[in-house]
């Protein structure tokens, strides 16, 4: 998704995230990977030298990438420094872990430097946009999706989705419900995904396709894994149907926390048990 305008964010704060990830991360294999002993004669010759012998732990590749990428930069992330900072706590918890964002934009790296070791899936509806990027950043992992909806039709899909055929847990593929997203690329129904970002498609504007299928989708994919919970966030959710969608279909019941335009959602598998609500009861 192209990045949108918004007010520059001190990109000194979002590298303090990254940066800090990053020495997680660097001494987390400094602790956990074996040491290397090197041999007799390498000894013999740092001895000789003076030398003292190389740790084998340094920051990733694609870490060092993203550090260098932001420290350059000027482009303002989508994001702002307290709403990335949501969900970095929860990956830096869970990762490696499977991350997949509906959207493709400037703090894309970042996610996937984030979740170094994991898998970091991208889909985004510009295709122009993706070979671009991937041009910068082939290291990720992004597809194309077409969406077939538009935001002046986000009412009647609001109708749609509160009938029995959408509140049936249901693999997306194979639902009977309007509002499911059908044509992503088959390896997005295969993973069970640990956190899930909707931060796209477009949908500031009523030709747009909106986010109302990507936001149910996330919710049905998080309800009919096998086992465990999924994180769920929603951006920009200022916007009526980002608002409406993500609380009628990820449920204000499993909401956990809303800092800025972003909310975060945690849903429990549904499978375990066939008469789980599609909604927490709420007081």
């Amino acid at each position: 998704m192209r990045p949108k305008t918004q007010n520059p964010l001190n990109l000194k704060l979002l590298l303090i995230i990254v940066i800090t990830s990053s020495l997680i991360l660097f001494f987390t294999l400094k602790l956990t990977l074996p040491s290397a002993s090197p041999s007799p004669s390498l000894q013999s010759s740092r001895k000789a030298k003076g030398g003292a012998r190389c740790s084998p732990a340094k920051i990733p590749t694609s870490v060092a990438q993203a550090l260098v990428h932001y420290t350059t930069s000027s482009i303002t992330p989508q994001q702002t420094l307290k709403e990335i900072s949501v969900t970095s706590k929860i990956l830096d918890r869970r990762s490696p872990c499977n991350f997949l964002v509906f959207g493709l934009g400037h703090d894309s790296l970042m996610w996937h430097s984030l979740n170094h070791g994991g898998r970091t899936v991208f889909l985004e509806e510009d295709a122009a946009w993706i070979e671009q990027i991937r041009r910068r950043f082939p290291m990720l992992e992004s597809y194309h999706v077409a969406y077939g909806s538009r935001v002046s039709e986000a009412r009647d899909l609001m109708q749609v989705g509160r009938g029995p055929e959408c509140t049936a847990v249901a693999d997306p593929r194979y639902s009977m419900c309007q509002l499911a997203l059908k044509g992503l690329p088959p390896l997005v129904y295969g993973v069970h995904w640990d956190l899930i970002m909707v931060d796209a498609p477009t949908g500031y504007y009523d030709d747009a396709p909106g986010r109302m299928a990507a936001i149910y989708t996330a919710g049905m994919m998080a309800r009919n894994r096998v086992g465990g919970e999924t994180h769920v966030f929603v951006h920009d959710v200022n916007r009526e149907v980002e608002d409406q969608f993500s609380r009628e279909f990820l449920c204000e019941g499993y909401m956990r926390k809303q800092e800025g335009r972003l909310r975060h959602f945690l849903i429990p598998t549904h499978r375990d048990d066939a008469n789980t609500p599609f909604c927490p009861t709420t007081t």
